[in-house]
């Protein structure tokens, strides 16, 4: 064994008692005990970090037209974890907190369990997989994740506003990606955009539906953007 381990590696060998791999899957250790409480849950408020979103309308999303779709693009890598943080700790850029609602056109209600698969490029414009001769290690992915809808749901992420890059000849607007799947409905590969983004109106590929406005927040640390992207499905 190798004098150091990462922490991903310590965590798969068991390094902290908690588990070890047997016959290719994790098995808790026999002396484990069960995580104490600290108490009730509190009034922490929710969404958005404590405050009352934007993303959770007491009613059905405004009109529930079908979202639009958009490319998928060539930097989509399969089996991203599941997390609500997309960008890794302390990612250079400015913080965004993107929230929202997938819902179902027919029933006209919230999906539960509706899964989003979210990646997107760094404030530089690169994404992880972006040069063919360094690519990415097979577990670890930079600037995407999973995310599962909740029983209203709703979803939200923290990541940082993503930097545009040369497509050719044109620059690309800031935007992150999505695919989203949900039982009993289409897939849907789409992308969403930001308001006052100079490239907008030259992109050849966006579309004014997928495009939202962000809010700044302020607090004690600084400041960050919060926007609202609800999703509606079709069979």
């Amino acid at each position: 064994m190798r004098a150091e381990l990462s922490r991903r590696e310590m965590i798969r060998r068991g390094a902290f008692g908690l588990g070890v791999l047997a016959g290719g899957g994790l098995i808790l250790a026999a002396d484990a005990k069960p995580t104490e409480s600290s108490g009730t849950l509190g009034g922490y408020g929710d969404g958005a970090y404590g405050k009352q979103s934007a993303a959770k309308p007491a009613g059905v999303a405004a009109g529930l037209a079908l979202t639009e779709d958009n490319i998928l693009g060539p930097y989509h890598r399969p089996g991203a974890p599941f997390r609500a943080k997309i960008t890794p700790p302390l990612e250079p850029g400015v913080v965004l907190v993107i929230a929202g609602r997938v819902w179902g056109h027919d029933t006209k209600k919230p999906l539960t369990g509706a899964v989003l698969d979210i990646w997107q490029a760094n404030k530089d414009g690169r994404y992880d997989n972006d040069d063919p001769a360094h690519p990415p290690a097979k577990d670890v992915y930079k600037n995407r994740a999973r995310l599962v809808t909740d029983e209203n749901g709703y979803y939200e992420y923290e990541t940082v506003h993503p930097g545009r890059y040369l497509n050719g000849d044109q620059f690309r607007p800031a935007h992150i990606h999505y695919w989203i799947r949900a039982a009993g409905y289409k897939e849907l590969v789409t992308q969403l955009y930001f308001k006052g983004d100079p490239f907008n109106k030259v992109d050849p590929f966006i579309k004014e539906s997928l495009i939202i406005a962000l809010k700044e927040e302020k607090i004690s640390a600084g400041t960050y953007e919060v926007g609202n992207f609800d999703v509606v499905l079709g069979k």
